[in-house]
């Protein structure tokens, strides 16, 4: 439980690279995710090159962090295995927030940057990482060993709380 209620956006990041093995711990923890059908239309990018990372802040104005990133994962829905009618969101939603849990469990820091369904988003990551028609980016994650400390925050809000009916 310590994962979840500790998980903050983590922006800012030291210049330690993150090793292979802990994005296959990542990449692991993403593809453990429920899905639809057990479908699991997930597919990851991983991006370390400086010049790609350079690249996103130009179409992507709340990824200011990835040039300094120590890597970047794109969770992605491939469309061809959807075969439950757009649950591939969910599906792919569901495998990034693993991703994130698993970076704090790991002592990395993250940030879930939207892209699907920002199409001026959409088509030019697409474009930029050469992905097929039937690849679809839903987010990317920058990732990185923190250099600031968000601490933990309480949103409980028993407000938003209905039980049996509204």
């Amino acid at each position: 439980m310590n994962a979840i209620f500790q998980r903050r956006s983590i922006r800012k990041y030291t210049s330690q690279q993150v090793a292979e093995e802990r994005i296959e711990q990542l990449l692991r923890a993403g593809m453990a995710a429920p899905s639809a059908g057990n479908e699991q239309p997930w597919e990851f990018v991983v991006i370390r090159d400086r010049a790609v990372l350079n690249e996103i802040p130009k179409f992507h104005a709340f990824s200011k962090m990835l040039p300094e990133a120590g890597c970047a994962i794109v969770v992605c829905g491939d469309l061809n295995r959807d075969q439950f009618n757009g649950f591939w969101v969910q599906d792919c939603s569901a495998a990034a927030q693993n991703i994130l849990l698993m970076a704090q469990e790991l002592g990395l820091g993250a940030v879930w940057l939207g892209v699907y369904p920002d199409q001026s988003r959409v088509q030019p990551l697409a474009k930029l990482l050469c992905l097929p028609q039937n690849i679809v980016p839903l987010c990317i994650l920058s990732v990185g060993y923190p250099a600031e400390n968000r601490g933990e925050i309480d949103r409980f809000d028993p407000d938003r709380i209905h039980k049996d009916r509204w």
